[in-house]
């Protein structure tokens, strides 16, 4: 046992070592949020490969509850508006509060992971997220169900924010030899979350006849997986470490600006998508399981995109026109999911989930090809997340206030032509080939 935990301590350092030398050969989109730990964290201490096969099995998990609390909620909106009385104002506010929080959170991930551990953080974080998804449908007497909603929702986004920043970093450290196999599965669930909330809380709310239960039901997952993941996250000790001294700041560089913008503009319609295309459908006549079958398949075309997309982007000798290319065919997608014929809302929504797959994804893909090293990659992904979701989340909030204020959904529609449009602007000025720092 000894031996086998040894053997992973020197791979992982290892791995660690030669991520710098190595980026330019392998594209590698999993960035450590702990790599200015001094001494370098230790990889996850395992038995095995049984015990490693079900870490990563665990991690897969926690990835398969990071996206239902948008697009679950965003199904049955129109139920819980009618049985809550929700008021514009807190509408708009569960639809933005988590992905605000998104922004918020994730400079803390780091520096709870420094002292407490990335294991545990981790697992706190789940453990907020099931209670979290426990607490939203809550009706509490007295007050009603919209206390609990907010304090629900806000507790969900602060969880997810910590799970973001800290998943991708445990996955390159523990697998430094299986990144393409465990990316891959990470990514996807990921993206199969937000499938799987959008398609099956609708189908559980008409065989409950709850929204209340719709909801509650994502807390069992949640739970079942913070449950698996206790044990081996309760066994790990944590050193002390210290922050190694920063090299480039990447706050003073034109092209990290360059970069987050992009990342600021794809932001504001990738949670928008979750947030509000299924009650757009719905407004336009869309019953509620075929909409939520409409957002599902939209969804699984933005998890081929994001599969295809990042290695076209590295080959190519700049990514001005991918990036270019992908911002408007998401801001023309939501366009025409709201403008288009009804009868090809097929045919719109797929063009969106193709662009917004492809643009979620080469805009973190920016990340690797516009840095040197793993330490201003790192440093560029915190900067990107706190500012990217922080202001993207501008974009849900602005598409309720104007459905609030015009009664449709028609100038979101011209928002989001908008939004792409700048997202074009930004994708080409990000794409130039040349690196944060100079």
């Amino acid at each position: 046992m000894a031996s086998v935990t040894a053997s992973k301590n020197s791979q992982g350092s290892t791995a660690r070592s030669a991520a710098g030398g190595h980026r330019h050969q392998r594209l590698d989109p999993l960035v450590d949020a702990e790599i200015d730990d001094v001494p370098a964290a230790e990889p996850t201490v395992v038995g095995g490969r049984r015990t490693l096969a079900y870490l990563g099995v665990c991690l897969v998990l926690i990835g398969l509850n990071l996206r239902t609390v948008f697009s679950s909620f965003a199904a049955v909106l129109p139920e819980v508006t009618a049985d809550v009385g929700l008021p514009g104002w807190a509408v708009a506010a569960l639809n933005t509060a988590p992905v605000t929080l998104l922004g918020m959170f994730a400079p803390l991930a780091p520096r709870l992971a420094r002292q407490f551990g990335a294991e545990r953080v981790l697992l706190g974080a789940t453990a907020v997220l099931t209670a979290g998804l426990l607490l939203r449908p809550l009706d509490v007497p007295g007050v009603g169900h919209l206390p609990a909603l907010l304090a629900g929702t806000a507790a969900c986004g602060a969880a997810i924010s910590l799970c973001n920043v800290l998943l991708p970093g445990l996955v390159k450290r523990d697998f430094p030899h299986r990144l393409g196999l465990m990316g891959g599965l990470y990514t996807t669930a990921i993206c199969a979350s937000a499938a799987l909330g959008a398609g099956f809380t609708y189908p559980l709310f008409s065989a409950s006849g709850q929204w209340t239960a719709a909801l509650w039901f994502w807390a069992l997952p949640a739970g079942v997986v913070l449950l698996l993941f206790l044990p081996l996250a309760a066994a790990q000790r944590h050193g002390r470490h210290q922050t190694a001294a920063s090299g480039i700041n990447v706050w003073r560089s034109a092209v990290a600006w360059q970069v987050t913008g992009f990342m600021v503009f794809q932001s504001m319609m990738s949670f928008s998508v979750f947030a509000w295309l299924a009650p757009i459908l719905r407004e336009r006549g869309v019953d509620g399981g075929t909409a939520g079958l409409i957002v599902s398949a939209s969804i699984v075309l933005q998890m081929l995109g994001s599969l295809f997309a990042p290695a076209l982007a590295a080959r190519l000798r700049d990514q001005r026109a991918i990036n270019t290319v992908v911002a408007l065919m998401t801001g023309g997608g939501f366009a025409l999911s709201i403008f288009g014929p009804l009868d090809l809302v097929w045919l719109w929504t797929g063009l969106l989930g193709l662009g917004q797959g492809s643009l979620t994804a080469v805009a973190l893909t920016m990340i690797m090809l516009r840095t040197r090293d793993g330490h201003t990659a790192a440093h560029l992904s915190g900067m990107m997340q706190g500012v990217g979701y922080g202001v993207g989340s501008a974009g849900t909030l602005l598409v309720g206030q104007l459905h609030q204020a015009t009664g449709s959904f028609a100038a979101a529609g011209v928002l989001f032509l908008v939004v792409g449009s700048l997202a074009a602007v930004f994708g080409f000025r990000a794409g130039k080939a040349r690196f944060v720092g100079g």
